[in-house]
């Protein structure tokens, strides 16, 4: 290929990947590429970093985070600067840790137990931006720090959380096993997150809601997610079912779990992974898919768009690879182009952008989605602005064995997974899984 040409190539997909859906600036009430309103107060002018704040504040109901602190941090971002989003929640997380140290936990256990969960969560938040750079010695040394919080939190709940390992083919599993102390065996939820999500993260979404209405939670992560991606340095791989098999092995030898009410929820990226799992392990009585993706394949190809799905499929790597760096170099890239190109390689552990574009192709249910035989309950959002259509596409191709929800803008719920609206959201897929499994207390 001509200078000129890779240079047209260069500038023209340059220009797509700044106004490709997931990467759109937007602020006050604005119109959505679906066309609908979006009638929430931008917590920045950064459409990234509004989420992202939202996302730290949606932890609130469940003990991850108080409200008026993180504002006052999200009042230090300067949009589209990734330091600036650190040393607000590095700062705010410094500020709370002093505040738990403070606190004698064998005489006041909820208030060390709240302020170290909180704390685990703006260290987890500083973090987020920072995975462009691999070597950057802040993404173990924060990951590190909000682990020793978040485990000294769980240790002062009134059922103590517990830390296990679970062995899988060719890695381990970090897992966390939270019971009810009650009596008899009971129904169980295994959850995982997604593309950038952790394990603790979700016992603020979900898990607590779980617990609160009597019932086991096991988190847990696998390659490509925070902890197994810093310690034992794997990406993602396309078989999610070696990840949740070994995890259901282990919970069906607990007298706590029913072995017949057993549920497997996905987060974001884990709204892929779960039904994946679920078309190759038949154990499980129910799935959520929260939100539900059919193709991830076909999901990232359209944050890019034609015209970059053309140049990857022409085989020119050095083309693709010159055009997503020059996109990470731009002034005028907004902050979604940014962290995605730059989260993707770093969790699927990619040296290049055309490796991560490529397995990326691997995440479909294309020819799997009708090897699942149980209950799926596949979440939506009015405003999904990072997988539009695709939890249609997965209720679509599972056809009597899905129960679809659209959540709406109008209930603060049409954010991607829902977030800021966790307390509507739980109640409402929590109460369709006691049903599904037929339990009651």
């Amino acid at each position: 290929m001509k200078i000129s040409q890779t240079s047209a190539l260069l500038m023209g997909f340059s220009g797509l990947v700044q106004g490709a859906p997931w990467l759109r600036e937007k602020i006050g009430n604005v119109k959505r590429d679906n066309g609908t309103t979006d009638p929430m107060l931008q917590l920045s002018s950064d459409s990234s970093f509004h989420f992202e704040i939202l996302r730290v504040l949606s932890g609130a109901p469940y003990q991850g985070a108080d409200i008026g602190e993180v504002l006052v941090a999200a009042n230090k971002i300067v949009p589209g600067d990734f330091e600036s989003y650190y040393s607000a929640f590095y700062d705010l997380a410094s500020r709370v840790h002093s505040t738990s140290q403070a606190i004698d936990s064998k005489k006041y256990p909820v208030s060390a137990r709240n302020a170290l969960f909180r704390e685990a969560t703006y260290y987890r938040s500083a973090d987020f931006y920072l995975h462009g750079n691999k070597s950057d010695p802040r993404i173990n040394s924060l990951w590190e720090q909000q682990l020793a919080s978040f485990d000294a939190a769980i240790a002062l709940l009134p059922v103590p959380g517990k830390r296990i390992t679970i062995q899988a083919d060719g890695f381990t599993i970090p897992a966390i096993f939270y019971g009810t102390g009650l009596p008899g065996r009971r129904p169980t939820m295994l959850m995982c997150s997604g593309f950038d999500g952790s394990q603790e993260e979700m016992y603020h979404q979900v898990g607590e809601a779980v617990v609160q209405r009597g019932m086991n939670v096991i988190t847990f992560e696998g390659p490509g997610q925070p902890t197994v991606r810093r310690q034992q340095n794997l990406g993602f791989i396309p078989e999610w079912e070696k990840v949740v098999t070994p995890v259901l092995d282990w919970a069906l030898k607990r007298r706590e779990v029913d072995p017949h009410k057993v549920g497997l929820w996905g987060s974001s990226f884990g709204g892929y992974l779960a039904p994946r799992a679920a078309a190759v392990e038949h154990r499980l009585a129910a799935v959520v898919a929260f939100d539900g993706i059919y193709s991830f394949a076909d999901g990232i190809a359209k944050q890019f768009g034609a015209d970059a799905v053309a140049l990857f499929k022409s085989g020119n790597k050095t083309a693709f690879n010159l055009a997503l760096e020059a996109a990470l170099v731009s002034p005028k890239a907004s902050t979604g182009t940014k962290w995605g190109i730059e989260q993707g390689m770093w969790s699927f552990n990619a040296d290049t952008p055309y490796e991560w574009f490529s397995d990326v192709q691997k995440y479909t249910l294309e020819g799997l989605v009708q090897n699942i035989t149980v209950p799926v309950y596949v979440g939506d959002a009015q405003n999904d602005q990072f997988f539009p259509g695709q939890a249609v596409a997965l209720a679509q191709a599972l056809g009597d064995r899905a129960t679809y929800r659209n959540f709406l803008n109008a209930d603060g719920a049409g954010e991607h997974c829902s977030l800021g609206a966790s307390v509507l959201s739980n109640q409402v897929v929590l109460d369709w899984f006691e049903d599904v499994v037929g339990w009651t207390r």
